[in-house]
């Protein structure tokens, strides 16, 4: 069983099991959280599409670890005026893991 959750402007196809980094969220390592927007929910050729959003589905998950994601390296420059600028950003993530799909 599947399902496509939204979370932190972002969609994903998620499963049991699976592990994803998501927009950060407020937790500690061993919460519980559950993705209540569900946009569709699937097992093998049973598949219900919501309109926007399944109606009774939630998705339980586990943090497990909150972490920072790669560094991107932000560069502006304007040429032929000495004009340069150098910026780092490593985004917020959370590590989840999923624990169950209730339709």
């Amino acid at each position: 069983m599947y399902a496509v959750i939204r979370t932190g402007g972002k969609q994903y196809r998620v499963a049991e099991n699976d592990i994803i980094e998501i927009e950060k969220l407020e937790g500690a390592s061993g919460d519980k959280i559950s993705f209540s927007e569900v946009l569709m929910v699937g097992s093998g050729s049973d598949v219900k599409i919501g309109t926007p959003l399944v109606s009774g589905a939630s998705v339980e998950a586990e943090i497990l670890d909150q972490i920072r994601g790669p560094k991107i390296i932000v560069f502006k420059k304007k040429r032929r005026h000495n004009y340069r600028r150098k910026k780092g950003h490593r985004q917020h993530l959370t590590r989840v893991k999923i624990t169950g799909i209730s339709s």
